[in-house]
């Protein structure tokens, strides 16, 4: 299983800031490894933001996002709000982590 998400949402009059580090090794398919094969393509291609059910932040990556993805994002929100963070990659891997708002 991927290793958690680190995501820290913070509200300030009725703004939630949302940070996130998504650790992945994010392969373009274009690097090659000490045998000189290439190494293929394997990255996070889907993220999706949810509160309370409903979508606040979706995003489609391609191979050019660098390693161990850093978002930042903001939504109308409140402390307390349950804020659930998906990513899913080229190899069909899906990883969701979820917090409270503070």
């Amino acid at each position: 299983m991927p290793d958690p998400m680190r995501i820290r949402a913070t509200e300030k009059d009725g703004i939630v800031d949302v940070k996130i580090l998504m650790r992945h090794d994010m392969e373009t398919g274009q690097r090659k490894d000490a045998a000189g094969k290439t190494i293929p393509a394997w990255f996070i291609n889907q993220v999706n933001a949810k509160v309370q059910g409903k979508d606040v932040f979706n995003a489609n990556f391609g191979s050019a996002i660098s390693k161990d993805p850093f978002l930042n994002f903001k939504y109308k929100g409140s402390k307390g709000d349950k804020l659930t963070v998906t990513w899913s990659d080229s190899k069909g891997e899906k990883r969701t982590d979820e917090i409270l708002v503070s």
